[in-house]
Protein backbone atom coordinates (compact mmCIF):
# COMPACT_ATOMS: atom_id res chain seq x y z
CA UNK A 1 0.00 0.00 0.00
CA UNK A 2 1.23 3.43 -0.85
CA UNK A 3 2.24 5.48 2.18
CA UNK A 4 0.82 8.71 0.77
CA UNK A 5 -2.93 9.04 0.35
CA UNK A 6 -4.18 8.79 -3.19
CA UNK A 7 -5.65 12.30 -3.14
CA UNK A 8 -6.05 12.77 -6.88
CA UNK A 9 -7.83 9.42 -7.30
CA UNK A 10 -10.04 10.12 -4.29
CA UNK A 11 -11.05 13.52 -5.69
CA UNK A 12 -12.34 11.78 -8.82
CA UNK A 13 -14.86 9.91 -6.67
CA UNK A 14 -16.33 12.96 -4.92
CA UNK A 15 -17.73 16.31 -6.01
CA UNK A 16 -15.19 18.53 -4.25
CA UNK A 17 -12.46 18.65 -1.61
CA UNK A 18 -14.90 19.48 1.16
CA UNK A 19 -16.86 16.31 0.47
CA UNK A 20 -13.63 14.29 0.48
CA UNK A 21 -12.53 15.74 3.82
CA UNK A 22 -15.95 15.17 5.34
CA UNK A 23 -16.19 11.57 4.09
CA UNK A 24 -12.62 10.70 5.11
CA UNK A 25 -13.10 12.18 8.58
CA UNK A 26 -16.32 10.25 9.08
CA UNK A 27 -14.73 7.00 7.91
CA UNK A 28 -11.64 7.56 10.09
CA UNK A 29 -13.88 8.16 13.11
CA UNK A 30 -15.71 4.91 12.39
CA UNK A 31 -12.38 3.07 12.13
CA UNK A 32 -11.27 4.46 15.51
CA UNK A 33 -14.59 3.62 17.18
CA UNK A 34 -14.68 0.05 15.90
CA UNK A 35 -11.06 -0.53 16.85
CA UNK A 36 -10.07 -1.55 13.34
CA UNK A 37 -6.46 -2.59 12.98
CA UNK A 38 -4.12 -0.33 11.06
CA UNK A 39 -2.43 -1.42 7.89
CA UNK A 40 1.33 -1.70 8.17
CA UNK A 41 3.63 -0.57 5.38
CA UNK A 42 6.52 -2.62 4.09
CA UNK A 43 8.81 -0.60 6.35
CA UNK A 44 6.77 -1.70 9.38
CA UNK A 45 5.20 1.71 9.93
CA UNK A 46 1.47 1.66 10.75
CA UNK A 47 -0.70 3.98 8.66
CA UNK A 48 -2.95 6.51 10.33
CA UNK A 49 -6.70 6.00 10.10
CA UNK A 50 -7.13 9.17 8.03
CA UNK A 51 -4.65 7.91 5.44
CA UNK A 52 -6.42 4.56 5.35
CA UNK A 53 -9.75 6.36 4.88
CA UNK A 54 -8.55 8.40 1.91
CA UNK A 55 -6.99 5.31 0.33
CA UNK A 56 -10.24 3.37 0.76
CA UNK A 57 -12.21 6.18 -0.90
CA UNK A 58 -9.67 6.40 -3.74
CA UNK A 59 -9.87 2.67 -4.40
CA UNK A 60 -13.67 2.68 -4.35
CA UNK A 61 -13.95 0.47 -1.28
CA UNK A 62 -15.87 3.09 0.70
CA UNK A 63 -19.34 4.11 -0.42
CA UNK A 64 -20.16 7.79 -0.05
CA UNK A 65 -23.85 8.46 0.49
CA UNK A 66 -24.96 11.94 -0.48
CA UNK A 67 -27.95 13.75 0.94
CA UNK A 68 -30.28 15.11 -1.69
Amino acid sequence: MNKRPLIEQALKRVNNRYELVHAAAKLAKDLYETGAESYVTEEGIPLKKTVISINEIAKGRAVILRKE
